[in-house]
């Protein structure tokens, strides 16, 4: 998946080529608001790029013509895509579209519930969401996510029952369940077809 994912990455950084010369300007900003944003100083990135300290500061000052080789060693150390390093400014609209062919769908034991993974791929260390459809009678069953995780259950259609540590709570269509998921826990579809959104915090401050 990763060797797919990067093949598909370095040919859209083929297609931006030709802007990079034209946004140089804008790069060097670019890379030096990322690079504070993750609290990097000029050699860890250098460090996790491979990309030497004294070239990343020249193109922060717009004193080089950086190779594609480079702008995506840094775009890869910056977790973002070759686009958003190359795009023209802080004010660039961001709109992504997935298309439903495309969205990975988790499949429970049972095979009675499916997770449509809807989420953001780059937010899923701390923040996840689904969209789930279940037949009746499904279950999923999790281990514990991290200390002080919670999730969200709010149902659309049918009816689910949410246990945790031995604690069963039942949601109808327009309610919601918010629980612990630092525990074993089960996700039951009581009585279907049913369909709910499922978001999942991880190390949820409240629960710290």
């Amino acid at each position: 998946m990763q060797d797919e994912t990067t093949t598909i990455e370095r040919g859209r950084a083929r297609d931006v080529l030709t802007g990079a010369q034209v946004l140089s300007g804008q790069l060097g900003k670019t890379i030096q608001r990322l690079r504070k944003a993750y609290n990097l100083s000029l050699s860890e990135l250098a460090e996790q790029s491979g990309v030497a300290k004294s070239i990343i500061s020249q193109i922060e000052r717009n004193e080089t013509n950086p190779t594609l080789a480079t702008i995506w060693r840094l775009s890869q150390a910056l977790d973002v895509s070759i686009e958003r390093v190359l795009a023209t400014g802080d004010e660039e609209p961001f709109i992504e579209k997935t298309s439903r062919a495309d969205t990975p769908i988790l499949v429970s034991d049972d095979g009675r519930v499916r997770l449509a993974i809807v989420g953001w791929i780059k937010t899923v260390e701390w923040l996840q969401w689904y969209e789930v459809t279940a037949d009746p009678g499904g279950i999923l069953e999790s281990d514990p996510h991290q200390r002080g995780s919670v999730e969200s259950l709010t149902v659309t259609e049918g009816v689910f029952e949410v246990e945790v540590s031995g604690t069963l709570q039942r949601a109808r269509a327009g309610e919601t369940l918010r629980y612990r998921c630092d525990r074993p826990h089960a996700v039951r579809c009581v009585d279907g077809p049913g369909r709910a959104i499922m978001v999942v915090i991880m190390k949820a401050a409240v629960m710290e």
